[in-house]
């Protein structure tokens, strides 16, 4: 009885998370900036910095907007 318990246990140990990891949210507000410099609209470029003001690349968003106003 001792051993099958042993054996239901090691093969718990071989199976993968039930749960997916963590995306990386640095990496996930990246891939939200890239696809609203690709769209090249001011709304777009709007919407990130109001989502992500505080984010590095809301600066690089900003400078965006004022090449698209000249």
């Amino acid at each position: 009885m001792v051993e099958k318990a042993k054996a239901n246990d090691s093969s718990k140990r071989g199976r993968a998370p039930s749960m997916p990891m963590a995306r990386d949210p640095a990496a996930a507000v990246a891939e939200e900036y890239e696809a609203a410099r690709r769209k090249g609209t001011r709304e777009a470029l709007e919407l990130f910095i109001a989502r992500h003001g505080d984010d590095p690349l809301a600066a690089q968003a900003r400078a965006e907007l004022k090449r698209l106003s000249r």
